[in-house]
């Protein structure tokens, strides 16, 4: 086990009543689980999105903390947070990192894993 690691989960979905396809405006959401994996109490500070549509229009956002946040996880602790992106295709992808400093000073960054965001598929 590594003394300093978060682990990053995502849950996505689309909504439906907040967007205009008509206008090329799709609204996901994304529901984000920070599990602190590693041996020492560490703080989110920042995060880096890449967001990019099915145009391959690639946005960069930069921020401190989450939603507003920045949580202090111990070892087995978790953060979770909904959060949510406009884009003007129906697919496009996001990923990033977040910057967390732990407790005894050490700086390290936990990775996003790229994740899809898509209508959802239609039966007929």
């Amino acid at each position: 086990m590594a003394a300093y690691e978060f682990t990053v989960t995502v849950k996505t979905r689309y909504l439906e009543e907040q967007s205009e396809p008509e206008r090329s405006h799709y609204v996901f959401a994304y529901t984000i689980t920070i599990r602190n994996t590693g041996q020492v109490a560490a703080q989110l500070i920042s995060r880096h999105w890449i967001i990019v549509d099915a145009n391959n229009d690639v946005e960069e956002v930069r921020g401190l903390g989450v939603v507003g946040h920045q949580p202090l996880l111990k070892p087995g602790e978790q953060f979770e947070y909904t959060s949510g992106t406009a884009m003007a295709t129906p697919q496009g992808s996001m990923k990033g990192k977040y910057f967390c400093v732990a407790e005894d000073g050490a700086q390290f960054e936990a990775s996003i894993p790229e994740f899809v965001l898509s209508l959802p598929r239609t039966l007929h």
